[in-house]
């Protein structure tokens, strides 16, 4: 995990446990080790819990309630230490269903965004994907991460979610490093046609295209992992190893910045037609 995720959901985790130490306190415990005495808990666990070193599980939150007499916050702190849970996931986790499965979980998100933003520093964004490049990266993905191999299916459900292109009231925002721009995915054909793809997208009227050179000075604006901003309610980050959700109002505004320092350091309109058509003719 990379140290602005591990922050996030460490950030996450000291929030339910300053949750639970006011409901304690409250309750007249005046210690976590009193509260884990009478919870029948090692006298370590309490304070394990208040301090975000570990998420308590639902049976934990219940006895919590319980031994607080605080039943009616059951509800809200189990959607919390849920959505801890959910903010870290294990990409062979959410795979297993299949691939089609990942491209299909995220159109409900889509479909309400009205604002995106993406920042790539890996592969072009899925939105821009023209169906062969597409295959190949989720070919690579099937390879390395031994996940089902329903790829057309995947394809074809990625394919259609780019439909939201051209849906009215809606803005978007592409950066990617220039590098992007220059690893061949598939072979110089598919390559080729993807790069023409960005050219044909970025004249879109909804859609900004940024690339950021290479050589370019970075100042505060370095590379990152990549990742992606909807409206300003949730942040979507690509791991290595897992998906990372943020909700936290402070983790959404830290992407935010970052993507705006990153947007200040990128080229646009005919100078990110050069550098695209620039990759076009190394291919050749």
């Amino acid at each position: 995990m990379t140290s602005s995720a591990s922050s996030a959901v460490q950030e996450a985790r000291r929030t339910l446990g300053k949750r639970l130490r006011e409901i304690r306190q409250a309750a007249g415990f005046t210690t976590a080790r009193a509260l884990a005495a009478r919870a029948g808990w090692h006298e370590s666990k309490s304070s394990r819990i208040e301090n975000g070193v570990t998420l308590p599980s639902e049976t934990d939150i219940r006895v919590w309630a319980e031994v607080c007499s605080a039943e009616d916050q059951v509800s809200e702190l189990v959607a919390m230490a849920r959505g801890i849970e959910e903010m870290y996931v294990d990409w062979r986790r959410l795979e297993r269903a299949g691939l089609r499965h990942v491209q299909a979980s995220v159109l409900p998100l889509y479909e309400r965004t009205h604002r995106f933003r993406f920042y790539q520093s890996w592969v072009v964004p899925g939105l821009l994907q023209t169906p062969g490049y597409t295959c190949s990266v989720l070919e690579t993905v099937a390879s390395l991460r031994e996940a089902p191999g329903d790829i057309a299916d995947a394809v074809a459900v990625r394919m259609a979610r780019q439909n939201v292109l051209h849906s009215a009231g809606r803005r978007f925002a592409f950066l990617v490093e220039e590098w992007v721009l220059r690893t061949v995915i598939g072979n110089g054909e598919t390559m080729a046609a993807q790069l023409g793809r960005l050219i044909t997208t970025a004249s879109f009227p909804s859609v900004s295209l940024g690339v950021i050179p290479m050589g370019v000075p970075r100042g505060r604006a370095w590379p990152t992992e990549s990742f992606s901003i909807f409206d300003d309610d949730q942040v979507g980050v690509e791991l290595v190893s897992a998906h990372l959700n943020v909700r936290q109002p402070d983790g959404i505004a830290e992407y935010v910045r970052t993507f705006a320092e990153l947007a200040g350091i990128a080229v646009y309109g005919a100078q990110a037609r050069k550098l695209i058509t620039s990759a076009i003719d190394a291919l050749e």
